[in-house]
């Protein structure tokens, strides 16, 4: 087997040879044009694993005939940021500075950044598998130019493999025959390295047969579970193991939902990351079901990072056992999609005058504010009135699941509107 992994080796040298990411990489697309003009400014490149994020930045480098730095978030600090700054102040070329995983960054390690990125020392090329609105400080995210890169297509895929299987034919002098290419492109899970690392495995573990190696489906299940250890090294599990860890929640399964949280903190995953999703978990699946939920879940993740690892593991368990007792409801999170659904049909209505402010005297005099009602001033602090734009008047966004907290909010909704919203 080559030294070198095949991901490494059948990395692209130009631009032309990129695969994937047609929206931004496209003939004409915002990013391909950028760098052919040479209009280069920090950026900030959000994605799964293996969809080119570290390739892309290599290639901007490239085409801008600039000093490429790399530093990974797990193993640099501030002391190796300052280092490449320094460099970067005497060196005559443009420099980028590539950080890999930049959401494993501190607070403080990302504000080192911020004076290099503002004057212009390096450009900057952040890469993160996580949203940058909750990993990146919003001084440095301000100055970046966020890209979102997508999982890539079967047909990216499937031409990755083709390149793939022309050079491991040559590299070992054997033709290769895959029989069923879905299995590999199932695994890969639209991950390019995933992809590589596999067809490179099975083929070195597949014997050769009157010059022919075979790839069945079968010999490539089984040599992919055999080795799972050696294909999984860089921890591309994760996404599935946390999306079991958040169905098993949703699912109402305390047993597997601390089953694979445990699997996850044992791997050495950031509790923290853990504690987020069931923050956003609490409000999307329980909701108004059970409003504790959403305090626990955020208590939680502030217990985290106040107490940090190992004794983290028994509050997190403490939240998850929780979350996945708790009755479900999705009220809310649809309710905020039929709004957006609803303004995207319907553009920006005005607001009704009667519920505008009205802090001027002319705003006064075109009726801004008049007639508005006071809750507080009538019977049970209600009173019926418009607060829609006439043209959605009566639009129900928001329908109360069944479950003892939500009828109740139907029953004080019915008896406030009567039949305006069919409660």
């Amino acid at each position: 087997m080559q030294k070198q992994p095949l991901a490494e080796i059948l990395r692209p040298h130009s631009i032309e040879e990129y695969i994937g990411q047609e929206h931004l990489m496209g003939e004409g697309a915002v990013l391909r044009t950028a760098i052919e003009n040479g209009n280069i400014q920090s950026m900030i490149f959000w994605g799964p694993p293996g969809v080119g994020k570290t390739t892309l930045a290599l290639l901007i480098a490239q085409a801008i005939d600039a000093d490429f730095f790399t530093l990974s978030a797990i193993s640099s600090g501030v002391k190796d940021i300052r280092e490449v700054i320094e460099k970067a102040k005497k060196s005559e070329k443009r420099c980028v500075l590539f950080i890999d995983e930049i959401h494993r960054f501190s607070k403080s390690q990302q504000d080192s950044l911020l004076g290099a990125v503002e004057q212009g020392i390096v450009t900057l090329i952040g890469a993160t598998t996580e949203n940058p609105s909750f990993e990146v400080i919003s001084p440095l995210l301000s100055r970046c130019q966020v890209y979102v890169l997508k999982v890539l297509s079967k047909e990216n895929l499937e031409t990755l493999l083709k390149t793939a299987v022309d050079y491991l034919q040559n590299h070992i002098g054997s033709r290769i025959e895959i029989e069923n290419t879905e299995a590999l492109l199932r695994i890969s899970g639209g991950d390019a390295r995933k992809l590589l690392n596999a067809i490179e495995l099975v083929t070195w573990m597949t014997p050769t047969i009157d010059g022919v190696i075979t790839l069945s489906r079968e010999q490539i299940l089984k040599v992919i579970q055999q080795n799972l250890a050696v294909y999984d090294k860089n921890g591309e599990q994760h996404y599935d193991i946390i999306s079991a860890f958040i169905k098993s929640l949703r699912g109402s399964d305390p047993n597997a939902a601390v089953y694979w949280m445990a699997r996850m903190l044992m791997a050495g995953e950031d509790p923290l990351f853990i504690a987020r999703r069931m923050i956003i978990l609490a409000s999307e699946d329980i909701g108004n079901a059970n409003p504790n939920a959403l305090l626990l879940a955020n208590n939680c993740f502030q217990a985290v990072n106040v107490i940090g690892m190992p004794e983290a593991r028994i509050v997190l368990s403490q939240t998850a056992v929780y979350l996945a007792s708790s009755p479900k409801s999705n009220a809310s999170y649809l309710a905020i999609d039929n709004a957006y659904a609803l303004i995207k049909q319907t553009g920006d209505l005005p607001v009704p005058l009667h519920i505008r402010n009205a802090p001027t005297k002319l705003m006064k005099e075109l009726g801004y504010h008049k007639g508005y009602q006071y809750a507080h001033d009538f019977e049970n602090n209600f009173v019926q009135q418009e607060f829609l734009p006439e043209q959605i008047s009566g639009a129900k966004l928001y329908e109360p699941q069944n479950n003892a907290r939500e009828n109740e909010l139907r029953r004080y909704l019915k008896n406030c509107w009567n039949d305006k919203y069919k409660y």
